[in-house]
């Protein structure tokens, strides 16, 4: 087997592997005798036909297969004998030779990544507490889970209930099947497209309203994507919310017994486990930042392609809960390309951080992970069970872990400086991770 590489661009690689005449030759014997004993051709006794007469009946089908065969046995081999990772799968083509086999890898292969600088980064950890204001924050969203709905004889305003019928139109279209009977809608609830509960304001019931409202840009139904869509809405009913009191049994309903100041005291308690995880998360994504901007580096085409189609994955399984199909849903490559590519090295920088300085996967955390996210749940010990039976599932709290670690390792190399923040702006979701 002869190998020859040629450097195509920084990352590509166009690979050349020539077999010699003689080993496939040998292989065809090999495979035509074996097959001599299988096929029955009429005029020759089974297992007795003539290898010359195997060889023009099956000899350009069998020369074939042994091509196939070749590349799988000899694709490994060149890259190991030439010493190359490639990312991502080949592009392999047969060429047409009159002796010998011989066929064209191309890939292209990791970057080599230098970590220089990475034990010198600057990083602002975020700093909050939780204070009585926050407590009294989630009471009230508490105490709007559990709320009820009163009809009220005025015209609706912000956080009410208003039951509608409705028709849509866009370009002439009905695109809401005819017209949407008794559909409620909460003012404010965000749960209609922008600017339709917003229409709704001011309206009475037995009022009638029509208005514009265009469709946002990220729609999930490509025909509405953008358009401009006249609404009809008739009013059948406005409802105000009535919040409950904070008394023992709205307490109780929530599993405490005991006085207010103890539900309190829950309350700041899950919030600082909340809090505690939400902090950690901001200072990953403070060291994924930096990380992204000290180290840079090539990313490989192939795992960028990758990427972008697990992130498109969930919107396609979510078009197809919607009966829609997926072809139908076009999501423009542009808005997952940098996040992917952010992904893809930052996969890589780790990966290697991992490799070169030796961290190693602690086990116990691995545990104590998996029985912290069990501990919301009714039967934690199923749940701790239910991952540890599944070696998937156990792999993914493994990666997670593994890359915790090495934030962890990170900033205990970096330049670190306190950064107070609320209780709030650290609950916000922010930061792309990684």
């Amino acid at each position: 087997m002869q190998v020859s590489v040629e450097k195509t661009s920084e990352l590509s690689r166009k690979m050349t592997v020539c077999v010699p005449e003689e080993v496939v030759q040998e292989k065809m014997a090999a495979r035509l005798k074996s097959l001599a004993r299988e096929v029955k051709i009429d005029g020759f006794r089974p297992g007795k036909v003539p290898q010359h007469v195997i060889k023009k009946m099956y000899g350009e089908r069998v020369r074939g297969e042994i091509a196939g065969d070749l590349i799988q046995a000899t694709y490994y081999e060149a890259l190991k004998e030439q010493d190359l990772k490639p990312a991502g799968y080949p592009h392999i083509q047969p060429e047409d030779e009159a002796e010998g086999f011989k066929y064209i890898a191309e890939f292209e292969v990791y970057p080599e990544i230098s970590l220089d600088g990475v034990e010198q980064i600057e990083v602002s950890k975020p700093v909050a507490t939780v204070q009585d204001v926050d407590v009294d924050g989630m009471i009230e969203k508490l105490r709007a889970q559990k709320k009820s709905w009163s009809v009220v004889a005025r015209a609706s305003q912000e956080h009410d209930r208003v039951t509608i019928s409705f028709s849509g139109v866009s370009e002439g279209e009905n695109f809401t099947d005819g017209k949407v009977e008794n559909y409620p809608v909460e003012i404010g609830a965000k749960q209609m497209i922008p600017g339709f509960e917003e229409n709704l304001i001011g309206l009475a019931a037995g009022a009638n309203k029509t208005f514009e409202v265009t469709f946002p840009e990220e729609y999930g139904n490509e025909k509405l994507t953008g358009k401009v869509a006249e609404f009809e809405v008739e009013v059948i009913s406005v409802e105000e919310p009535i919040l409950p009191e904070i008394d023992d049994a709205f307490i109780k309903a929530y599993g405490i017994e005991g006085s207010v100041e103890a539900f309190r005291e829950d309350i700041k308690s899950n919030l600082e486990g909340e809090l505690e995880q939400a902090l950690h998360g901001k200072l990953k994504n403070a060291v994924m930042d930096a990380l992204y901007e000290k180290i840079q580096i090539l990313v490989p085409n192939a795992l960028v392609d990758q990427e972008v189609e697990s992130m498109m994955k969930p919107y396609i399984e979510n078009a197809k809960r919607q009966k829609m199909k997926p072809e139908d849903v076009k999501l423009p490559r542009d808005l997952f390309e940098e996040r992917a590519k952010r992904r893809v090295a930052l996969g890589l920088i780790l990966g290697e951080i991992i490799d070169k300085n030796n961290i190693k996967l602690d086990d116990n955390k691995v545990r104590s992970t998996i029985e912290d996210m069990a501990k919301s749940y009714e039967r934690p010990s199923d749940v701790i069970e239910w991952y540890f039976s599944d070696e998937s599932r156990l792999n993914d709290v493994r990666q997670m872990v593994l890359e915790n670690q090495t934030i962890d390792w990170l900033v205990a190399q970096a330049k670190v400086s306190d950064e107070a923040i609320s209780f709030s702006d650290a609950m916000s979701k922010q930061g792309q991770g990684v």
